[in-house]
């Protein structure tokens, strides 16, 4: 077993390091320890696994959220979300940074992507702090922390993937989802008003006056956005439709508000599809090749024996937490967050169940340390795309994330003491 371990490791790491995909790194790994340790026909297990990893109805829900966010990147429903805010936030200490985090936040409900989420409330909100003399670092980190919303808030393109491969309800793990992301947008808000509390300097005197009535009048502005939010997650905590199914209406509704606001442009819909089709594609094909490796690692017997050797070691629930957020947080600095769940989802889901864990509440868990990985190089996707927005040193926008870095792992041991912050609300809801 420690030959057959040894090989695969130094097989996956070695191809991951030296550049190749990550796809094309678990495709040929799986079918070279295959080959190697076994007599079986390795063309027809990759075949029968890409075949059973991807004949699932959930994953359509995928392009169409992709899509989705595509398309408010691209017209003014962005623009309106914060137009819509700025007024709400003045009364709040740190003022517009808040709309950094409740931007993010909303915007999360409707797309379902960490990196989305932060590219397209950057690029309204960052040339306006800067304009206003916010502090960048705090503008940096409040945006590259509430980014990771995009994870957790439902509808999440990682949560969907955790349910299609745990064979767990995907409307169960979206609504886990609720409580404890809107719990890590207040530890992020509450963060910025205690720093800005402490020092004023770091947000400007300066407080744009707005009447009651301006006030009122810019809820019309968050139309757009919450009418999407309340076509998709109404339509499924209510029953109505499938995960999938309301993704594809609110796919619809997207192109539907985009023509009301008048900002519907062809080359901006064939932007948004060639997009959507770039990213799928990238998802399904690391899903084949992780599919692939975990029936090879099941052939080859190594999740079964990996967890009989870490029972032996008679670690207490919280000590295998423990371990397990330690090794998503180094894994999270080499792999995307899709990758991760996919190769290491045989050997944790298994543990953590028979540790007393619900299958939902470690989709919850496992999301929460993906997004830690998020925002930690050297493949912290926000913070390229900060970096991308602002031009600024990659170490200088990681350093702004730090804070926000110790939230998130703030939430995770929160959720880990306290579990029915995440099981509560799916135990009231009907399956």
């Amino acid at each position: 077993m420690n030959i057959i371990l040894v090989t695969v490791l130094v097989l996956l790491f070695g191809l991951l390091g030296s550049g190749v995909w990550i796809a094309l790194s678990l495709l040929a790994t799986a079918g070279i320890s295959l080959g190697i340790f076994t007599s079986m026909p390795v063309g027809k297990i990759w075949s029968q696994a890409m075949w059973n990893s991807l004949n699932n109805w959930a994953l359509a829900a995928l392009p169409m959220f992709i899509f989705l966010g595509e398309m408010i990147l691209r017209t003014r429903m962005s623009d309106l979300l914060f137009r819509g805010l700025k007024p709400w936030v003045q009364i709040i200490p740190g003022r517009l940074l808040h709309t950094n985090i409740i931007g993010s936040a909303i915007f999360a409900a409707v797309s379902g992507s960490s990196p989305a989420t932060a590219a397209t409330i950057g690029k309204i909100t960052l040339e306006q702090l800067r304009a206003d003399g916010y502090n960048p670092k705090l503008s940096y980190g409040s945006l590259a922390g509430a980014g990771t919303l995009g994870l957790l808030i439902p509808p999440s393109i990682v949560l969907i993937i955790y349910g299609v491969l745990s064979e767990e309800s995907i409307g169960q793990l979206f609504i886990a989802g609720v409580v404890p992301g809107l719990m890590l947008a207040m530890f992020f808000s509450g963060y910025v008003v205690l720093r800005v509390l402490f020092n004023s300097s770091l947000a400007p005197q300066k407080r744009y006056a707005f009447t009651w009535k301006e006030r009122l009048h810019s809820l019309l502005m968050l139309l757009p956005v919450a009418s999407l939010i309340l076509f998709i997650l109404g339509s499924i905590y209510s029953g109505l439709a499938t995960p999938s199914e309301a993704a594809a209406v609110g796919a619809l509704v997207s192109v539907v508000i985009a023509l009301v606001l008048g900002d519907f442009r062809w080359q901006s819909f064939v932007q948004a599809v060639r997009g959507t089709i770039n990213t799928s594609a990238m998802i399904c094909f690391i899903i084949v090749g992780a599919s692939f490796l975990s029936v090879a690692m099941g052939y080859l017997k190594l999740p079964a024996n990996v967890a009989k050797a870490i029972a032996e070691f008679g670690l207490s629930p919280y000590m295998l937490i423990l371990i397990l957020t330690l090794f998503y947080m180094v894994l999270g600095c080499f792999l995307d967050g899709i990758s991760m769940i996919v190769m290491t989802l045989p050997i944790c889901l298994p543990l953590v169940v028979q540790a007393g864990f619900s299958p939902v509440w470690f989709g919850i868990f496992l999301t929460l340390v993906i997004e830690v990985g998020q925002i930690t190089p050297p493949v912290g996707f926000n913070l390229f795309v900060i970096q991308g927005l602002t031009n600024e040193p990659l170490e200088k926008v990681a350093a702004s994330a730090v804070p926000f870095f110790l939230l998130i792992l703030l939430m995770v041991a929160t959720i880990t003491l306290f579990p029915e912050i995440v099981t509560w609300l799916p135990s009231k809801m009907v399956r």
